[in-house]
């Protein structure tokens, strides 16, 4: 694969002189162009060997281009609380918006899984895991509307063992040649064998690398400025010729579950019922057992993710307000989500949840989620079909990444039915202090009850998993839905954390 950026290719002085201005000037409309339009992001990945001008190249795009409009990323060791979270929270936090380009530099997504193959910290296998992985992040950024351009710049052992000392003779550039530089060129041939397979493994269609070859300065500069160039200009024009389509307004599609067939919310007892004062026996004692469990999960540095979905009335503020009390308030974080900022519709959907991740034993207890996309987006058309659809296969990726870095994932869905969700939103309309909470869009959700129910039922066939398992609560009795909840948080607390009682 790298045979052909070991050809010597050169670009004479005054071929570079007479082209970059044109090149720049070039550079600068389409950024102009993609800034005033802002309907997609570019991300250009600038890898490769060592001293093969990652840095240079990533200076000079900022030399020839608006920095304004331009984002630069170089990663080191992970901070402490970038180990808090799962390992792709430092990269989706750094994304850049619509209209913007964002330049990751050197150290990026790839950078860990290969250092550590080549160094032996990792098996094949475990290299292979990290690929699928990355090729997952790269196809959700994609699908999300990204321009992705993923250069590699490319140096022979030779030239890379000759620029190493020539570095390192002149004072001005000792300072660049490091440790680490000494060891990777011991490691070269084991590292072009790992890079290799991973750039077969990682360039797809909607994200292919560009092999540049590294020794020329010239020529390096000018292949990168013209490919990023060509790319932005040509997905202008598709922008431009077939523009995306409006939200439609049309019903659902065909639902996947024939009319009259009973579904997985229809095996949900709803007649379970609690006393007020077993209840409140029961309530306590379970406040008490969370908090034992939130405090060692705490001391554990154990993260927990509690989703809250379901129908309107259906009961999620009052098991919230159950739940908190029992956790220290300087460890948990509800996180309330509507309909999605303007910053946040510059972003992959998932963007603004990567962001509320929590610290390492802290709480996020998300009122409303990522399941928006295959629920209110679906039914009311604000995702195309091609967009929920795929959203199931990211949305398991996503908790698999949680549970993967030991984070506890407990999703519950409110399940009521429709006599008892209308009786709600009359006492709301009838209480002072719960009227805020009933609008005209709870009766305009609720005629499409059928719809959304054909969306729950396919939601939790597809998204509940051995790691993340959907718990449907009965909520047609709040007390005995608000014990159910908090019982069942405490026993997947209890599962990771090794406790019994």
């Amino acid at each position: 694969m790298f045979e052909a950026a070991e050809l010597n290719r050169k670009i004479s002085r005054e071929v570079y002189d007479e082209e970059v201005p044109r090149l720049r000037a070039e550079l600068l409309r389409v950024q102009r162009e993609l800034a005033k339009r802002a309907d997609f992001k570019v991300i250009v990945l600038i890898a490769g060997v060592d001293k093969a001008g990652k840095g240079e190249t990533m200076n000079l795009l900022n030399e020839w281009m608006d920095p304004r409009f331009l984002e630069n990323n170089a990663f080191g060791r992970p901070t402490d609380e970038e180990r808090e979270r799962p390992y792709f929270w430092r990269f989706w936090r750094t994304l850049p918006a619509k209209g913007k380009i964002g330049i990751y530099c050197g150290s990026s997504w790839y950078s860990q899984p290969l250092l550590d193959r080549v160094y032996g910290r990792i098996s094949g296998e475990a290299l292979e895991a990290s690929l699928v992985r990355i090729r997952n992040f790269e196809e959700e950024l994609v699908h999300g509307g990204a321009l992705i351009l993923k250069f590699w710049l490319h140096l022979n052992k030779k030239a890379q063992k000759r620029r190493l000392r020539s570095l390192a003779r002149d004072p001005e550039t000792r300072w660049r040649v490091t440790e680490r530089d000494k060891k990777n060129l011991k490691r070269y041939d084991r590292f072009c064998v790992a890079a290799e397979h991973a750039l077969r493994a990682t360039g797809t269609g909607g994200a292919p690398w560009r092999i540049v070859e590294g020794k020329d300065e010239r020529y390096r500069s000018l292949t990168c400025g013209r490919a990023l160039l060509a790319a932005i200009d040509r997905r202008l024009a598709e922008t431009e010729v077939a523009p995306e389509a409006a939200p439609s307004t049309a019903a659902v599609v065909e639902p996947p579950v024939e009319a009259g067939l009973p579904t997985i919310l229809s095996t949900v007892d709803l007649t379970q019922r609690l006393e007020k004062r077993p209840y409140k026996r029961r309530l306590e004692a379970l406040q008490g057992r969370l908090n034992r469990l939130a405090r060692t999960a705490y001391r554990r540095g154990v993260s927990t993710v509690i989703v809250m979905e379901g129908w309107d009335a259906g009961g999620k503020g009052g098991i919230i307000r159950r739940i908190t009390p029992a956790i220290d308030a300087r460890h948990y974080r509800v996180v309330p989500i509507a309909a999605p900022t303007d910053e946040e519709r510059g972003h992959h959907y998932l963007w603004r949840f990567w962001r509320h991740l929590p610290r390492a034993g802290h709480t996020a207890i998300f009122d409303r989620s990522w399941y928006g996309r295959v629920l209110v987006e679906r039914v009311e058309r604000f995702a195309t079909d091609a967009e929920w659809q795929r959203a199931y296969g990211e949305i398991n990726d996503f908790e698999e990444q949680l549970v993967a870095h030991g984070t506890v994932v407990v999703k519950f869905w409110l399940h009521i039915d429709k006599e008892e969700q209308l009786a709600r939103f009359k006492l709301r309309e009838e209480t002072p202090y719960k009227r805020y909470k009933i609008t005209e869009e709870d009766y305009r959700n609720r005629e499409r009850w059928d719809d959304y129910e054909v969306a729950v039922n396919e939601m939790v066939e597809k998204t509940s998993t051995a790691h993340a398992p959907w718990h449907l609560i009965a909520g047609n009795d709040k007390r005995f839905a608000r014990v159910q909840a908090i019982e069942t948080l405490c026993t997947a607390l209890a599962a990771r954390l090794g406790k019994k009682k």
